[in-house]
């Protein structure tokens, strides 16, 4: 868990650096993001609002099956779902809706793959191969993978294009260092014995991961479970199940041999219980909230007591000395709330500012979260798109009601933006106490509680 906040925060700084540059769409070495978004926006940052109407994008849209044993194919029920554009909660395609049935096929897919499929036995090079070769291709498909993400999460083109994609490829770039560079050791013993530890993969991993960053999160959980020999079923979030079925496409261009990762789309009490609670996966691994991940490591008990990772929701305090740069202090305390619409688990989402630079941090915060840029995310210089789905929407809406009633000064923001969709304005409370429910929860969307100490 420790190396995936650490990511985050890598994640974070990355962006903030870019948000200081000239251009406000930045540079990467491997996409030149400032091209890709001036090919879909046509309004400058200014112009930009969320009602404004949205861009469409031409990427097509090739896998909405499940992929179990190399192969994409319907769920068993033939049933299928909805994954919508958080922009105009408007359908995007219908992805085929994976239950207990194609978990067990996933996983019986993946066991033999373990058992007796070339992937586990294979040198470490050959595997850190198929992964280097898989790091070419998303930069070859850069353009294709950054806007089905913007498409299906809502983040702008900007974050998708200039920080994700790349970061996806050198994620794992990186996992695939480490395939032959996992050894053994050998340990001091007492008397004529050798002691050997030998490093040996676990077998089937099952994989949940969330909405908020679909790509890395793929990278995170499959890159280090490949890159050490095991095979994998993933469960995608069903409000982003798009760009992780790419990907998925891809590591099979790369030559990873079928069964080594199956991907199911579907929904936490089907699906996601059913991966959790089966008896033939080895390891499991969630990132969500804690409400969930309490259930997933109480399924995983009873089952077969499989070893449990589990990230989880945050409440991270921003702390403001009265000794600070006032005006930087208010640019990093901003993006540390509303990077990614405020939907990450180590956002500042609890900024302390000492009592000598209160008033002056509060009226300029506001006046920070006034010029934030809402709009269409694949316009060139908007700074947040919407958030994922009704159901967070509204629940964010529902704490910025809490704000209110329990005596917060609501300075900014506090309502829908725009008409249609699912944006929210940066919203900005001040005269917050710890025993509020906005100070005290996750609220995983771009509202900023402000309290003062001493």
């Amino acid at each position: 868990m420790a190396a995936r906040r650490a990511a985050s925060s890598v994640l974070s700084r990355y962006l903030l650096a870019r948000s200081s540059a000239s251009s406000p769409a930045g540079k990467s070495a491997l996409l030149g993001p400032g091209d890709l978004l001036r090919r879909f926006g046509t309004a400058p940052a200014a112009a930009a609002a969320a009602t404004e109407e949205p861009i469409q994008p031409t990427v097509e849209i090739k896998h909405t099956q499940l992929l179990i044993n190399g192969n994409f194919v319907d769920a068993a029920s033939g049933r299928t779902f909805p994954t919508v554009d958080p922009r105009t909660g408007e359908v995007i395609a219908h992805v085929a809706e994976g239950d207990s049935e194609d978990i067990d096929r996933a996983v019986a897919a993946a066991r033999r793959a373990f058992d007796e499929g070339p992937w586990p036995r294979m040198t470490a090079y050959e595997r850190c191969r198929v992964l280097l070769r898989l790091a070419d291709l998303i930069e070859q498909h850069a353009e294709e993978i950054a806007a089905l993400e913007t498409w299906d999460n809502g983040k702008t083109l900007a974050q998708s294009a200039g920080t994700e994609v790349p970061m996806l490829a050198r994620c794992m770039r990186y996992y695939a260092g480490w395939a032959d560079k996992i050894h053994g050791l050998v340990v001091p013993a007492d008397g004529a014995h050798h002691a050997q530890v030998l490093h040996e993969p676990v077998g089937v991993a099952g994989q949940i991961i969330p909405w908020n960053f679909p790509l890395l999160m793929f990278a995170w959980k499959v890159g280090p479970a490949l890159a050490c020999g095991n095979t994998v079923v993933l469960k995608t979030a069903e409000q982003t199940p798009l760009s992780a079925l790419y990907v998925a496409s891809l590591l099979h261009e790369a030559g990873l041999p079928d069964g080594v990762l199956n991907v199911i789309s579907g929904f936490g009490p089907t699906a996601g219980a059913a991966l959790c609670s089966h008896m033939g996966v080895d390891k499991l691994a969630f990132t969500g909230s804690t409400g969930t991940g309490q259930i997933v490591l109480e399924l995983a008990a009873r089952s077969n007591l499989k070893p449990v990772t589990l990230e989880l929701g945050g409440k991270s305090p921003f702390i403001v000395m009265d000794d600070a740069d006032v005006d930087q202090a208010v640019e990093l305390a901003h993006q540390a709330v509303f990077f990614n619409q405020g939907q990450c688990c180590c956002a500042g989402s609890r900024t302390f500012v000492h009592e000598r630079v209160y008033d002056e941090f509060v009226e300029k915060s506001k006046a920070r979260a006034m010029k934030r840029v809402v709009g269409d995310p694949f316009r060139n210089g908007v700074e947040q798109g919407p958030q994922i789905d009704e159901e967070q929407f509204k629940k964010i809406l529902r704490y910025v009601q809490s704000g209110v009633d329990s005596g917060a000064t609501l300075l900014a923001g506090g309502d829908r933006a725009g008409n249609r969709g699912f944006y929210i304005q940066p919203t900005v409370f001040a005269d917050a106490k710890d025993d509020m429910k906005i100070a005290r929860e996750e609220i995983f969307g771009p509202v900023q509680t402000i309290l003062k100490f001493r």
